[in-house]
């Protein structure tokens, strides 16, 4: 399939969770009277949930958390990702780089998962703070590929040539070797986004950052799971919104990176 298409259906396939994520709440409206659990019909398009809500309001209310808390924890990983990870490559001092990389891989060490759950069970983090310890446990991974990603670039002559005219750490480290491995970063934070993604909604179905019967597409497929053979549409429905924006970010990512490739 060529760029544009690709790019096309990304933006089908991921329109259709962000604009439910992000606009779903405005249209929710005010919760009705409980039914009865795991029904369909009765004035509700997608039947009710395990507690006799229906399903189509959680879905609205839902996708916002999942959302949000999925671009707050990349950006931040690489906030602390990105500076780390171009000193550790622009540095000409050994031991800073290890000062800076070592610590790295004791995190990097633990999977992610278990350090999220074993943080969890000391504390109880919200939203907020399940979008830093996502971020957390992907800033050393993220770290050591914007290192490989930018020491071709710092070994070759021209950053030499902009050492020697005396320009500045931002301008050698961001200006051209942040710049050259822009594409790399880019194709990166691609799949880095889907597995926050993937880790966020894990973490919730876990029951980390949200309440048990809280409106979120993660936990509406965990609470309502044991329900799937009698009203289906309380797990698809969530499931598959939750797979729609994953493939369709990595659809998105791929597009723009190959179009971007293809230039004279």
């Amino acid at each position: 399939m060529r760029a544009p298409r690709r790019l096309l259906l990304g933006l089908v396939v991921v329109a259709v969770p962000l604009l439910l994520a992000l606009l779903g709440p405005l249209f929710a409206g005010d919760p009705g009277p409980r039914a009865v659990s795991f029904t369909l019909g009765g004035g509700h398009w997608l039947g009710t949930d395990f507690v006799g809500r229906d399903v189509w309001q959680q879905v609205l209310h839902g996708g916002r958390t999942v959302v949000l808390t999925a671009l707050a924890a990349t950006a931040l990983a690489y906030l602390v990702a990105l500076p780390v990870g171009l000193a550790g490559a622009v540095t000409r001092a050994r031991w800073l780089e290890e000062l800076l990389m070592r610590p790295l891989d004791v995190l990097l060490a633990v999977p992610s998962l278990l350090l999220i759950l074993l943080v969890a069970s000391v504390f109880s983090p919200g939203t907020a703070g399940l979008a830093l310890l996502v971020a957390l446990v992907n800033v050393p991974d993220a770290a050591r590929i914007v290192r490989a990603a930018a020491a071709e670039a710092a070994a070759r002559p021209a950053v030499e040539a902009l050492r020697m005219q005396g320009e500045s750490w931002w301008r050698v480290a961001v200006g051209y070797v942040g710049r050259s491995a822009l594409r790399t970063l880019a194709a990166d934070a691609g799949i880095r986004l889907t597995g926050v993604l993937y880790l966020v909604s894990t973490a919730a179905f876990l029951g980390v950052g949200v309440a048990p019967d809280a409106a979120d597409w993660a936990v509406m497929v965990d609470r309502n799971r044991t329900g799937l053979f009698i009203q289906p549409w309380a797990v698809v429905v969530p499931a598959l919104l939750i797979v729609a924006l994953t493939t369709g970010t990595n659809l998105l990512f791929d597009a723009a990176l190959d179009k971007k490739g293809r230039r004279p």
